[in-house]
């Protein structure tokens, strides 16, 4: 079963930094521009770290090496006194304006070999290059974000119910709230401990990270000088349930597709095809979900697609499974990916895509049902909100 261990964390110095000037969004949802606005909201924001740049001779690697051990020098980062874990609390609102709360706890998570244990992967990675993150734990020897895991242990959630004021608050520029707590009662340690031992552990988020850090460690080992702390990564674990959970779903993207192509007639021998309007890509989400439907976005229209009776047998009860079906009869098409319906619309009136499927977003059920069985959901199937902030906590190796 999954091991997961408290640690000493660093964390910015609370009495001399709002964390709202200091953190930021993961690292790999940073396009450049939002880099540049959070590394001039503060110069000792995160992203000076974790997307760093080349500095005073310095490549990128070395200087966020360099900034890391300054900060630590210097009192912008301190150490916790003992191993702690770190209830890490989310409240926002979702696109109907119903309140939501997600609730887990940052901790130490082992690091599993592939098909091995009971820390699963939830869906397929694409080919990515994991050089980057990798040559950031060389140089740094430091998990700077958490991966983020799904425990199927039930109560988890309630064992983050914590009493009395967070070590820090405050309300990110998307209307999140987020809260910190630090627990080092050796009861709640151990519940913690022993809830998240006791069942499989999903990486719902950060699948790279998580591999680098075994190839980090494998390389350690290789080398003769890991220790206890190269065979964990640290993980921001929450309860798999419905309560704790808000996932949105990731669209697709097509071209690539031969000039003339009739694409709603290739997938129409699928899919049951209605005319709709795309206009309000708002409006037209909720259609889909009355309707059971995905949707054809393309210059000339769009169209829900009801899949048809028997023909997805054998294919996961999941629109990106049914659609990755449709889509490998499709001669030459290039498939990108697109969180954002109205951004999806956009860009296929802007012409940087033939076309576009807007996808249902997976439910936690058939997150669950895909874990027990311990299948893989196809690539970019889920998109969990919000995103967990990096800089709340660190950890050193």
């Amino acid at each position: 079963m999954p091991r997961f261990e408290p640690f000493a964390g660093l964390r910015f110095d609370a009495e001399r930094f709002d964390l709202a000037d200091v953190t930021a969004p993961p690292y790999d949802v940073i396009d450049d521009e939002q880099r540049a606005a959070l590394a001039a909201r503060s110069p000792r924001n995160i992203v000076h770290v974790d997307l760093p740049v080349a500095e005073g001779g310095r490549d990128r690697y070395a200087n966020a090496c360099h900034l890391l051990h300054a900060w630590m020098d210097d009192g912008t980062l301190v150490r916790d006194d003992e191993p702690s874990f770190y209830v890490y609390r989310m409240g926002y609102h979702d696109e109907q304006g119903r309140a939501h709360q997600t609730s887990g706890v940052i901790g130490a998570l082992e690091l599993a070999e592939s098909g091995v244990g009971d820390v699963l992967p939830h869906e397929q990675t694409t080919p990515k290059a994991r050089s980057d993150r990798l040559d950031m734990l060389r140089a740094c020897h430091a998990n700077l974000s958490p991966v983020w895991g799904l425990s199927l242990a039930e109560g988890l959630g309630a064992l983050c119910e914590l009493p009395g004021p967070p070590l820090a608050r405050w309300t990110d520029d998307d209307g999140v709230h987020h809260r910190l707590y630090r627990i080092v009662e050796p009861g709640v340690i151990d519940a913690i401990r022993d809830a998240v031992a006791g069942s499989p552990v999903l990486i719902a988020d950060g699948h790279h990270r998580y591999e680098t850090s075994r190839v980090y460690r494998d390389e350690r080992v290789a080398a003769g000088v890991a220790t206890d702390a190269d065979g964990l990564t640290m993980t921001f674990v929450v309860e798999l349930s419905p309560e704790q959970l808000h996932v949105r779903a990731i669209h697709r993207l097509l071209s690539g597709l031969p000039q003339g192509f009739d694409l709603l007639g290739a997938l129409a021998a699928r899919f049951e095809p209605f005319e709709t309007d795309a206009s309000d890509p708002t409006a037209l989400l909720t259609r889909m979900a009355d309707a059971g439907a995905l949707a054809l976005v393309q210059p000339s229209g769009a169209w829900l697609l009801r899949p048809r009776p028997g023909a997805f047998d054998g294919v996961a009860d999941l629109d990106s499974s049914r659609l990755s079906a449709a889509l490998a009869e499709v001669p030459s098409v290039e498939v990108t990916y697109q969180h954002g319906a109205d951004t999806v619309v956009k860009r296929v009136g802007a012409g940087e895509a033939q076309a576009a499927v807007l996808l249902r977003p997976a439910t936690v059920d058939q997150i669950a049902a895909t874990a027990s069985a311990r299948t893989l959901m196809p690539p970019k199937t889920t998109f969990f909100w919000p995103k967990p902030r990096t800089g709340l906590v660190l950890r050193t190796l």
